[in-house]
Order: C-alpha cells, then structure tokens, then sequence
C-alpha cells in the first residue's frame, strides 16, 4: 500500500503578493554615487588589474578586460558589486583569509 505524500504550501513570491514588478526585479539597490563621481580625480596608477583571485573591499579600484575602469560598491561573500561607466557587474572574489 502507498501513501501519498502532499507539498507543503509555499508562501508564493512578491508577484503573488501584490508587489510592483519594478520593485520585484529590481536586483540591487542604485549606488550612493554616481560613477563619474567616484572616479572623479582618480589616477590611473591607482587602479589594480581584477583578478578573480585576489581579495576586494569596498572603495577598491580596478580596471577590467572587459567592463573598464570600475569601484567595488558593495562585498557580498564570494561576490563583489562593481560599478563600471556601463552600469553595476556583480563579480567573483576570493574571500579573506
């Protein structure tokens, strides 16, 4: 004899609840700068190539094959939030020893 086994009841998502899509697929917050303002008087020398094995804080500078020249806004575990001239990437890092 079989028993049947039900799903336990979730408790949906924010489309369920009412909650604007704008404000649902919103990804991360907007920066508190702009990104001319963070770069503002910023020398070249000052930027580190990114390497997805190195370690970042927030205020880092680095300068990426792809997106540019970009601030580390945000550190997020195995991630960090960069804003670049092209908008916000979220990247790989290693994490602090």
């Amino acid at each position: 004899m079989s028993m049947k086994r039900s799903k336990a009841k979730s408790s949906g998502t924010a489309r369920d609840t009412g909650t604007d899509d704008e404000t649902y697929f919103k990804k991360t917050k907007a920066p508190e700068l702009t990104y001319e303002q963070h770069m503002e008087g910023k020398a070249d020398d000052l930027f580190a190539p990114f390497s997805m094995n190195a370690t970042y804080a927030k205020g880092a500078l680095i300068t990426h094959s792809k997106f540019g020249k970009g601030v580390v806004v945000a550190v997020e575990g195995l991630r960090v939030e960069v804003l670049f001239a092209d908008g916000m990437k979220k990247l790989s890092h290693m994490t602090p020893a």
